[in-house]
């Protein structure tokens, strides 16, 4: 099989401005800049389903989490850094556009934007009541889980 790279001029249906976005910052309860975005794509609520972008300001992060059901991902702009926290180690991904993964539930992490900010495109499943991930404490204590109908609703900011 060849791959092939598309031309300079390739132009995609994907027009940010035409998204709706929810904007999401912190508060001073934590000790790390957060500064997000996020725009549903589609909902499954039968199935447990939610296809979402999420937009990082330059050097911001999201919430420290744990996504409880499966994940898939894939950087569209931007680097998207992961670092994950296990007992022993912690482990710092750089992920460049075009990068997918497809991952299990379970992993706590931090996700921020590169200097440049970033844009990732997520298809996440929901376990029991719709709970997509829980959000955490700097020492792994859960604050709060979010749902598909708090992504909905627009109930997103802390």
């Amino acid at each position: 099989m060849k791959i092939a790279t598309a031309p300079e001029n390739f132009v995609t249906g994907y027009k940010p401005d035409a998204i709706e976005w929810q904007h999401i910052v912190g508060s001073p309860r934590f000790d790390y800049p957060i500064d997000y975005w996020v725009a549903v794509l589609g909902v499954q609520p039968e199935i447990g389903q939610i296809d979402f972008l999420s937009r990082w300001e330059p050097n911001a992060y999201c919430h420290y989490h744990r996504h409880l059901g499966d994940v898939s991902l894939l950087v569209l702009e931007g680097e998207h850094h992961v670092v994950e926290t296990t007992e022993t180690e912690t482990i710092h991904k750089i992920r460049k556009p075009g990068h997918f993964v497809r991952n299990a539930g379970g992993d706590l992490h931090m996700e921020y934007g590169g200097p440049e900010g970033a844009v990732v495109f997520f298809s996440c499943r929901a376990v029991e009541d719709g709970k997509l991930f829980d959000v955490l404490t700097n020492d792994g204590k859960v604050l709060v889980s979010a749902t598909i109908n708090d992504f909905l609703d627009g109930k997103l900011n802390g």
